[in-house]
């Protein structure tokens, strides 16, 4: 049976193996976003046989909820130990970051034995790293407007090193700071963002920064998220300087691209109006639509 429990550093190379057999690229199949985010929804984490399964305890209504599980073997197997670990607990099993194929095949093994949901402020966007590196073409005018402004305060773009993190946590945590009310989304984000830094080279993650005469005004990190395609997880800017998101989203984008990753995931935008707009504004070629499935009761 399923035994649960809080994930650590140590279970990078399983977990890691287990994210790269299913090769998603949802931003949820990340152990470095697992590792980080383990507090904003009390997850848990489980082994079965060859898959690794990750599941919130802390639901609005108490029911486990799972995410759709990484690794190889019987999935078959994996889903019906699931459903039974829900229902001792009085619970239908619920699936998160279900894709059209998965479910697909949901279909086929469970005919009428469940119901799906949508969730659009889940989905992430996608983008082609030649388009973000390059703001090429008519759609990203604007853009390069932002980038010409930018190039006036004649601030200097580096990937992050060591020395760059104790800034970075300074940094966010400032930003944290000067809002108005604390929340727990935000306090869950100051613990992943430390947690980013206090294993930066374990996680194998990569970031730039951007500095005015010394001054950090900028950073972001991300990873590897698949075969081809890199996930930017953090992105913080001082926005006193005009088009500073833009600057430090372009140059990432070109040192990523570089790598040869031929997409960026820039994860979801949690039904926030003006992040979904900015997102939306640098045309993503997709959405990853990710669908929650509620099964009955076996």
């Amino acid at each position: 049976m399923l035994e649960f429990r809080t994930i650590s550093i140590e279970d990078k190379d399983w977990i890691t193996a287990c994210l790269r057999a299913s090769d998603y690229r949802g931003c949820e199949y990340s152990f470095a976003n697992n590792m980080a985010w383990r507090r904003l929804s009390g997850s848990q984490i489980a082994r079965y046989e060859g898959f690794y399964l990750c599941t919130a305890f802390e639901t609005e209504d108490g029911t486990p909820s799972f995410c759709y599980p990484a690794g190889e073997g019987d999935h078959r197997s994996v889903i019906d130990v699931m459903r039974r670990f829900s229902a001792e607990r009085g619970q239908p099993l619920v699936i998160w970051n279900v894709s059209e194929e998965r479910l697909a095949w949901l279909e086929t093994q469970y005919p009428g034995q469940f119901s799906v949901e949508e969730n659009r402020d889940s989905w992430d966007y996608v983008y082609r790293s030649e388009d973000l590196a390059e703001l090429s073409g008519r759609k990203y005018h604007q853009k390069r407007n932002f980038l010409h402004r930018f190039a006036e305060y004649g601030a200097v773009y580096a990937p992050i090193t060591e020395r760059d993190f104790d800034d970075c946590i300074i940094f966010a945590a400032d930003a944290y700071n000067a809002r108005l009310e604390g929340d727990h989304s935000g306090i869950a984000e100051q613990f992943a963002i430390d947690t980013y830094f206090r294993y930066f080279r374990e996680l194998g993650l990569q970031g730039g920064t951007l500095r005015l005469d010394g001054k950090l005004i900028a950073m972001t990190v991300g990873e590897p998220l698949n075969s081809d395609t890199f996930c930017v997880h953090i992105e913080k800017a001082d926005t006193a300087y005009a088009g500073v998101y833009a600057a430090i989203n372009q140059q990432f984008s070109a040192h990523i691209r570089e790598q040869g990753f031929a997409f960026i995931n820039r994860e979801e935008d949690l039904g926030l109006e003006g992040l979904r707009k900015a997102k939306q504004s640098y045309h993503p070629i997709t959405m990853l639509k990710k669908l929650c499935v509620t099964f009955t009761m076996p």
